[in-house]
């Protein structure tokens, strides 16, 4: 599983010209990016470093917080085209992906969790959808998070 981290400003989703998430407040996107491996470790896992990342601001400026300690908000996307592969060709590859029966529930579960250790909702889109997300990513900050790959 990959998550896919941008501190963001403001973030809004929308489906058909219609918003199903916006926020205006400081927080995070998190696009999420299933493989047919994954399991509710790989969630754990990837929604505790999330949650505990030190990427917003303290009072000296040093990126010293986390999106808990600052009370930001968050929004979630699937996003499977984290999971492309270009090595061959020019066209990506999406076989790592899992497919959308074994993948929607699990991406259920990484809102579900997200929601539970936040104590509050959390924004989101609609799994499957083709959705326009906008967002003002704050720094830039953007952090890369592999459940598979932990040694970086």
């Amino acid at each position: 599983m990959r998550f896919l981290i941008q501190r963001t400003r403001s973030v809004s989703v929308h489906i058909e010209g219609v918003p199903v998430a916006e926020t205006s407040r400081p927080g995070m996107l998190i696009l999420v990016g299933i493989t047919p491996e994954d399991t509710e470790a790989d969630i754990h896992y990837l929604v505790s470093k999330a949650l505990q990342l030190r990427i917003f601001d303290d009072e000296a400026g040093v990126m010293n917080r986390s999106v808990l300690e600052v009370g930001g908000e968050v929004t979630v996307v699937s996003q499977f085209t984290l999971l492309a592969d270009t090595h061959k060709g020019n066209r990506p590859s999406y076989l790592r992906a899992a497919r959308g029966e074994q993948a929607e529930p699990l991406y259920n579960k990484v809102v579900q969790t997200l929601q539970e250790r936040l104590g509050k909702p959390v924004g989101t889109g609609r799994f499957g959808a083709d959705m326009q997300v906008s967002l003002v990513n704050d720094g830039p900050v953007t952090i890369w998070i592999d459940s598979q790959n932990r040694s970086y």
